[in-house]
């Protein structure tokens, strides 16, 4: 018990000191809270003290800036207020000194336009005073000068009538002397080759001809000028080889003559004596004989002796004077002076020591000869290869707008696998929420792609697309390979056609020596005076152009003077010299080379051809005619105005002949006459007949060319303009009548539907202007003219024909033979109902997005003879047809930009559009797509795919309902 006591108490005491130490620990920590708040009481109350204090110097500093502020304003103020008051002042003073200067400057202008005024006074009465002086001086000087200048014309008529008086009595006495000379008759048999080489004959005979040639050019110098040295020793010289050449190939009778001709040239060159003005026609009767009897040899025909010009030009080189009567007289002959032949290789010795300008000129060139038939199909050749560039440049074209198309359809395929793509990502998001409960949560979808038969599929057309757009690609870099290749082989080929075609080009001056001939046996048959001149002879011409104008020139020149030229009386009665001139001038205008023959004669007798006319029943007696119309007439076949028929005229063969050729070379032919002035023949022909510029137009969906040579230009005429009777349009100051070019040939008229005005093409032929209404003109380009063959080519109007870069067909038109036949054979003031109605094929647009319903649809249609047009959706239809308006449209409903509903309804609310039949074919056949299509206004609706029958069915029946309507 006792212990238990103890504990107790012990427990009781051990209670105590516990609630002891916790009383202590309360106190300890009463304590300690009470100096905790005493502690931040004090700390507060210092901020706040602290918080006052900086207050209060805050509000001191803001009211001494305060202050400082307004004492800077008011400084401010002060300064801008003096500042202002010094400008005012600065500003007046600079005023009153402006206006003083002025005041100043006013006085001094004012003094020097008075000062001025006097002395403009004085100038001007000093410069009248000089006027007057200088106007009587000139008065005077002019007054002498009119005498001085009317002695001299005095003068120079005395001498130029005594100069024509003397080259009439030398004309006189050369034509009597020429007369006198007996004319060489030729054996009508064959050249004897006995002894001699062929082929040295051959050879001479060629040379000889070149010989020729260039001494028929000196010779013509030598007739401007008897004492020009040049062409005096450049004769020599060809004599001198002309005779070398006949004496070696053994043709003697060519040799004597040479050798005699070049004697009287040495006694000349020698001083002996001069070279009279009536040498020359002995030398020109000499060159033409020697000319003859080359020919004849290199025909292979016998020549005789020119011995009676051997007499004479021997009788010159004596010094002896040649006269009529002389040379009538029984030859008796002188044995001529023994010379001692030079060797035929040595030189001829050159009285004009140190020039060499003409044997820099006679310099042969390195030449090659090659058959006329191998160059050419040579040509031909290097036009068929430009045809198949121009089909690969077109068929590559083709392949180029179907890669356009194939990169479409590749956007379209690539933006639908994207939304394909779009769509499956939601499929799997969309299946991962409904199988969350049962799924694997370990991935989401974004970690884990989980994929459909569809997903695969869809994958694989996107990688497939790739694969399309690589390959495309590649496509594409071919394809510009292949341009660059193209237009390379293109330069090349151009190069070759150029060179070629130079190859096939002459000059005219080669023809010349020919012509002169021509019109001295002409000028020596009418026993008149004529002179031939030239122009421009340099220019060239291809070699087949110059072989068929050959025989045109030379009946022109034989015309110009057997009916232009007047006999040596009537040209003095004219007071025109005894020599009458024939000039041809040969000039380049564009792809044209321009001949104009002249004469200065009496020009065309238009009495004559009037009264010749109507004795041929061409004209009716009371017939009015313009001058050009008249003038025409001498082109018909037989027409003569000669009284009597020579070997010159009177046949009415040549002139329709000339004009014949013309028009078959592709040229024109004018006329301009005045008379006793003369006339002039211009020939407008192509420089080549291989490659000519054609225009291109069209009628319906027929193509044409027309010769550029021909066209004058290009217009438009008005609609109601163009329907009047009679129209007409003007172009450059001419009148121009308007034709159909689809009544001149057959087609359909020309509509030109989309466009407000007709396209006019504008020809010229002769006095023919003309204006052909087309279609549609296409442009122009060079083509190689095709011969069509003598059946097409007999019929008029047909030019020849060409091959396109496609292959086909184009044919060459000549419109003034079309025009010419339609007014024989309809009359302008025919009736309008006399004429059957054209009609023309309808236009349909194919509308779809897919290329190859497009193409598909577009044969059928054409295989039917209808003209399609193709666009891809409606935004492509619309601008098509802002060009043009298709008769009908077949319209697919679903197309990327602008669909078929779109489409349709934009058109029947165009009042230009809303009578076009629509047929909506498409795969939508649902009655509610088909009810929409019917709301907007379309006509028909099909379902894809079509029947042929049907859908034409339904086209005819549409075209039917919209031309009766």
């Amino acid at each position: 018990m006792a212990r238990l006591e103890q504990e107790r108490l012990e427990t009781e005491r051990l209670e105590q000191e516990r609630l002891e130490q916790e009383r202590l620990e309360q106190e300890r920590l009463e304590q300690e809270r009470l100096e905790q708040e005493r502690l931040e009481q004090e700390r507060l109350e210092q901020e706040r003290l602290e918080a006052e204090r900086a207050e209060a110097e805050r509000l001191e500093l803001a009211e001494l800036e305060a202050r400082i502020l307004e004492l800077e304003r008011l400084e401010a103020e002060r300064l801008e207020a003096e500042r202002l008051e010094a400008e005012r002042l600065e500003a007046e003073r600079l005023e009153a000194e402006r206006m003083e200067f002025e005041r100043l400057e006013a006085e001094r202008l004012e003094a020097e336009r008075v000062e001025a005024e006097r002395i403009a006074a004085e100038l001007a009465e000093a410069e009248r005073v000089e006027a007057e002086r200088l106007a009587a001086e000139r008065a005077e000087a002019e007054r002498v000068e009119a005498e001085r200048l009317a002695a001299e014309r005095a003068e120079a008529e005395r001498l130029a009538a005594e100069r024509m008086d003397a080259e009439r009595a030398v004309a006189a006495a050369s034509a009597a002397m020429l007369a006198a000379i007996p004319a060489d008759e030729d054996p009508d048999a064959e050249f004897d080759f006995t002894g001699l080489d062929t082929e040295l004959v051959d050879i001479f005979v060629e040379e000889g001809r070149d010989l020729l040639d260039h001494s028929d050019g000196l010779l013509a110098k030598l007739r401007e000028s008897a004492d020009d040295r040049e062409s005096l020793v450049g004769l020599q010289r060809d004599l001198h080889t002309l005779k070398g050449g006949a004496r070696m190939a053994g043709v003697f009778a060519i040799g004597e003559l040479g050798h005699s001709m070049e004697s009287l040239l040495e006694a000349v060159s020698e001083q002996r004596f001069d070279l009279s003005r009536s040498d020359v026609p002995l030398l020109e009767r000499g060159f033409d004989r020697l000319h003859a009897m080359v020919t004849r040899v290199g025909e292979r025909r016998a020549i005789s002796p020119s011995q009676a010009l051997i007499d004479a030009f021997d009788a010159r080189a004596r010094g002896e004077e040649l006269s009529a009567e002389a040379l009538s007289a029984p030859a008796q002959r002188v044995p001529a002076p023994v010379v001692e032949l030079k060797p035929l290789t040595a030189p001829i010795a050159d009285p004009l020591q140190g020039d060499e300008d003409d044997i820099t000129v006679r310099a042969p060139q390195e030449q090659v000869r090659i058959r006329a038939d191998l160059l050419d199909r040579l040509v031909n050749y290097a036009g068929e290869v430009a045809i198949y560039r121009a089909r690969l440049e077109q068929q590559l074209g083709a392949f180029r707008g179907a890669m356009g198309e194939m990169e479409q359809t590749n956007m379209r395929l690539r933006d639908q696998l994207r939304r394909l793509d779009i769509e499956t990502e939601a499929q799997i998001i969309a299946r991962y929420q409904r199988e969350q409960e049962t799924a694997d949560a370990t991935f989401d979808p974004l970690e884990l792609d989980r994929f459909s038969t569809l997903q695969q599929l869809s994958r694989a057309l996107g990688e497939s697309a790739a694969d399309l757009s690589s390959l495309q690609g590649t496509l594409d870099d071919l394809t510009r390979q292949y341009e660059t290749l193209l237009l390379q082989q293109s330069r090349v080929s151009s190069e070759l056609q150029e060179g070629l075609m130079r190859t096939r080009m002459v000059p005219f001056d080669s023809l010349v020596p020919r012509l002169r001939r021509v019109v001295r046996q002409a000028a020596s048959e009418t026993g008149k005076h004529a002179q031939l001149r030239l122009d421009g002879a340099q220019g060239e011409l291809d070699r087949n152009v110059l072989e068929r104008m050959t025989a045109p020139l030379e009946h022109m020149l034989r015309n110009a003077v057997a009916h232009g030229l007047e006999k040596p009386g009537a040209r003095r009665d004219a007071g025109k010299a005894d020599e009458g001139t024939v000039r041809i001038s040969v000039r380049r205008e564009g792809s044209e080379v321009v001949l104009e023959v002249a004469d200065d004669g009496s020009g065309l007798d238009r009495d004559a051809i009037r009264r010749r006319g109507i004795e041929r029943g061409l004209l009716r007696e009371d017939a009015v005619l313009a001058d050009g119309d008249l003038d025409t007439l001498i082109f018909q076949p037989g027409f003569s105005t000669a009284d009597e028929v020579s070997r010159l005229a009177g046949r009415g063969v040549g002139m329709d002949v000339v004009a014949s050729e013309v028009r078959q070379l592709g040229g024109a032919l004018d006329i301009a006459s005045q008379r006793g002035k003369g006339t002039t023949f211009t020939m407008r022909l192509p420089q080549t007949l291989a490659v000519t510029q054609a225009v291109f137009v069209k009628i319906g969906e027929t193509s044409f060319a027309v010769p550029i040579a021909s066209v004058r230009g290009v217009g438009r005429i008005a609609r109601e303009d163009f329907e009047r009777e009679g129209a007409s349009y003007s172009y450059g100051g001419e009148d121009y009548a308007v034709h159909d070019l689809g009544g001149l040939v057959g087609h359909a008229s020309a509509r030109a539907e989309g466009h407000l005005q007709m396209p006019l093409l504008l020809i010229r032929s002769g006095d023919l202007r003309v204006a052909v209404a087309v279609d549609q003109i296409t442009g122009n380009r060079e083509i190689v003219v095709k011969p069509v063959g003598p059946q097409v080519a007999s019929v008029p109007g047909i030019f020849g024909a060409t091959i396109m870069g496609d292959g086909g067909v184009v044919v060459i038109l000549d419109i003034a033979p079309l025009v010419r036949r339609q007014q024989v054979a309809l009359p302008r003031d025919a009736a309008p109902g006399e004429t059957p109605e054209q009609r023309r094929v309808p236009l349909v647009m194919v509308v779809d997005d897919s290329i190859t319903m497009r193409k598909v649809t577009g044969r059928v249609l054409e295989r039917h003879n209808f003209e399609v047009s193709t666009a891809k959706d409606g935004l492509d239809a619309l601008e098509r047809m802002a060009e043009r308006v298709p008769d009908l449209m077949l319209l697919d409903i679903e197309m990327p930009r602008m669909d078929g509903y779109e489409l349709a309804t934009a058109m029947k609310g165009d009042p230009r559009l809303r009578n076009v039949p629509i047929i909506m074919i498409t795969s939508r056949t649902g009655e509610k797509h088909r009810q929409r299509a019917f709301e907007i206004g379309v006509e028909r609706y099909l379902g894809k795919p079509y029947q042929e029958n049907e859908l034409l069915r339904n086209v005819n029946d549409l075209l039917k309902t919209a031309r009766h309507g």
